[in-house]
């Protein structure tokens, strides 16, 4: 009998417990899974392709540009999840398929430019900055209604939803409330109506706080070390 590999068995546990945790919430829906390739070599990836995943995330343009030659996988959806700066949207554009990580009106605009240039429409989520840490990026909480609404005026991009990157905590539970925080803001957003807004996707909960994520209304869940296991340790 073949040897099960890792990842096989990792998604096979992270699959059953995304199903507790919906129905411990009551959900009858199902929540796409991303799986987060930073530091991942490509021959992995292509592991986790074969053993179902499509959704796959990227933190950094340059990493996946080293990678992207190897990585040929047929209907395989790509997802920018890192902070992206302006002047990368033309190639952020080209290579995936969401941008999850939008955090400015500047970039939107640099983003629908690209898009309209490239003959697409482009996915995008808002990330907000919920929390005090200077280190993480996103909007901040007063100024997202103005930034939806700059959004929804691009003609080549698609507000789908909000992402959050929230500070962490060992105890999962102590994540709850930005959870919740979020769903809140995009409940707000959504009853307003805005032609061309959705609030269907909601991208939060990652390795060590995916379940109280689903709990609390993600659609999106964005999984590293849960599928490939603990990342290397950074170069001394």
């Amino acid at each position: 009998m073949p040897e099960v590999s890792s990842i096989a068995a990792n998604l096979v546990q992270v699959k059953a417990r995304i199903q507790a945790a919906l129905a411990r919430a009551g959900r009858s829906d199902q929540v796409t899974l991303v799986a987060v390739t930073k530091t991942v070599d490509p021959g992995r990836i292509v592991e986790a392709y074969r053993c179902g995943v499509r959704h796959f995330g990227e933190n950094r343009l340059q990493e996946f540009a080293e990678k992207r030659p190897q990585l040929t996988l047929p209907d395989a959806t790509w997802h920018m999840v890192g902070h992206l700066q302006s002047n990368k949207a033309k190639r952020a554009v080209e290579w995936f398929d969401w941008v999850q990580s939008l955090d400015s009106l500047h970039l939107a605009q640099r983003l629908d430019r690209a898009a309209a240039e490239a003959g697409k429409r482009l996915p995008v989520l808002i990330q907000v900055h919920l929390g005090d840490e200077e280190s993480k990026f996103g909007v901040e909480e007063h100024e997202l209604a103005r930034l939806v609404e700059g959004v929804a005026a691009l003609a080549h991009l698609e507000l789908r939803g909000l992402m959050v990157l929230p500070p962490y905590f060992a105890d999962p539970e102590q994540v709850r409330p930005f959870f919740r925080r979020l769903r809140h803001l995009a409940q707000k957003i959504a009853e307003r109506e805005i032609p061309g807004v959705t609030m269907r996707e909601l991208s939060m909960g990652m390795s060590h706080d995916f379940e109280v994520a689903i709990e609390e209304g993600a659609t999106m869940i964005r999984l590293g070390t849960a599928l490939f296991g603990a990342r290397p340790a950074p170069a001394p």
